[in-house]
């Protein structure tokens, strides 16, 4: 197992491992191309199944499907299709039941607003969890976006999806980089951005007239990604540009980190929150590094990650499964690796 244990120590709440022999610990994809986005599904029917953007070049980029044959320990691909522009990020429907049509999305440049003759680049993207019609993306014209979603009727094997915005907001004085929703307030209404302004921001869908200023970058370095604690509301983690460390920040007191996690010895790419504990965060970074780290002991410092995983090449993305919280995700150069925890 490539994951080094530094300090031994089970994730609470992860399915029981399965029987020796049964089951590798690291299964790879060698992608026809460079990757740099990629989403786990969320369906109990599809457990090995992830959707990987591939840049290309500026006007041909690629999507590709592809699923872990848990026979074979092979991964194939499943479907490909072309993106005019590189994917800022991708995502399957939070659906774990079903419910709604099978849909993926995906941002980047080419997503315009058909009603306006100038749309900006969209950065990122998240999906509500408790409400899937909604879905909210950020910009570089300094605004966050709530879209509803409808699914119409199935033609074939097609589903129409068609949405309409339902509010927009000014949300930082420069460049939105990432948006995430909370599961705070009921988990449909709270969602937090980041972005080049160096500021963490909170809204309201409810009272989008006030805005709460979590954190600012002491530098006012740009802030790049973001993410809420899965179990916990109150914790968020967040990444400055060129950064080598992740920030915890307790929405419980503003502006002052809980906590910094800085063993990366190379710019920090990426954060996952895990699914089935509030304690456990993976970061990876420029230095081929994955780390997972135990914050239980918040507001004392956190020194030393719990695990460590060394890649062939930088790592530019990290997933933590939600419905197999004992599978990690990670892609560099071409290739993705899911890990077993």
């Amino acid at each position: 197992m490539n994951f080094i244990a530094i300090k031994m120590c089970a994730l609470p709440g992860a399915p029981p491992a399965p029987p020796p022999g049964k089951r590798k610990e690291i299964y790879k994809y060698d992608a026809p191309w460079t990757v740099y986005s990629m989403n786990w599904s969320i369906r109990p029917d599809k457990r090995f199944r992830l959707a990987l953007g591939s840049f290309v070049e500026e006007y041909n980029n690629k999507v590709q499907i592809v699923s872990l044959d848990e026979e074979t320990s092979e991964f194939t691909a499943k479907s490909t299709f072309d993106h005019p522009y590189p994917t800022t990020k991708i995502m399957w429907i939070p659906d774990a039941k079903g419910v709604f049509p099978d849909l993926l999305a995906t941002s980047g440049d080419y997503l315009r607003n058909k009603n306006s003759d100038f749309c900006a680049p969209l950065t990122s993207f998240d999906w509500n969890e408790v409400d899937p019609n909604l879905l909210g993306t950020s910009s570089i014209d300094t605004t966050c976006t709530i879209w509803g979603l409808e699914t119409g009727q199935v033609l074939g094997r097609v589903n129409l999806v068609s949405g309409h915005v339902k509010t927009q907001l000014i949300a930082h004085d420069k460049e939105v980089y990432d948006i995430a929703f909370s599961r705070a307030g009921g988990g449909r209404d709270m969602f937090a951005s980041v972005g080049a302004d160096g500021s963490v921001r909170m809204f309201d869908l409810r009272h989008l007239e006030h805005s709460t200023i979590i954190y600012e970058d002491p530098q006012h370095h740009p802030l790049l990604r973001l993410g809420w604690n899965k179990q916990d509301p109150n914790y968020l983690a967040t990444m400055a540009m060129d950064a080598l460390e992740v920030v915890i920040l307790d929405v419980r007191v503003p502006c002052t980190p809980v906590a910094r996690l800085n063993n990366h010895r190379a710019c920090v790419n990426s954060i996952a929150w895990a699914p089935h504990s509030s304690c456990h965060i993976c970061t990876a970074a420029d230095d081929h590094q994955a780390l997972i780290w135990d914050i239980q002991s918040m507001p004392r410092a956190i020194e030393d990650p719990i695990l460590a995983y060394t890649a062939a090449g930088e790592i530019n993305q990290i997933q933590w499964s939600s419905t197999q919280p004992d599978w990690i995700a990670i892609c560099y150069n071409n290739s993705l690796e899911i890990l077993r925890v």
